[in-house]
């Protein structure tokens, strides 16, 4: 009798830890929203224009998260969010420059024409 019990307890114990380790929460548990990267809005995206330099792309979208080691003419901006308990989004942007002064760029942001034009 005291060794089927002991070993239910051992079992709701193992299943306990288990569901706390997983996706699974309980009801009133916070979970932390995960930002992770660079923060590039569409604003920021409206500013840059062809031919600026390097300086003044970084003053503009900050610091880039990775510079290509075998071509530091490639900028990437990331960034990832995962909303506590939600699915995971995320946003890359990767500019490029030839001769010093920025001549392209692609990724989920796009330039969009001032309002008006």
């Amino acid at each position: 009798m005291q060794k089927s019990r002991a070993i239910t307890l051992l079992a709701l114990l193992s299943c306990l830890t288990l569901a706390g380790c997983s996706s699974f929460s309980f009801p009133g548990v916070y979970k932390l929203n995960i930002q992770q990267g660079n923060v590039v809005t569409q604003d920021m995206i409206n500013q840059l224009q062809p031919g600026m330099t390097a300086a003044q792309v970084r003053y503009i979208l900050g610091t880039p998260l990775l510079v290509d080691t075998f071509d530091p003419n490639r900028w990437e901006y990331l960034y990832s969010m995962q909303p506590g308990g939600g699915s995971r989004t995320q946003e890359r942007l990767t500019v490029y420059f030839k001769d010093g002064v920025l001549s392209g760029m692609s990724g989920n942001f796009l330039p969009q024409a001032p309002e008006g034009e």
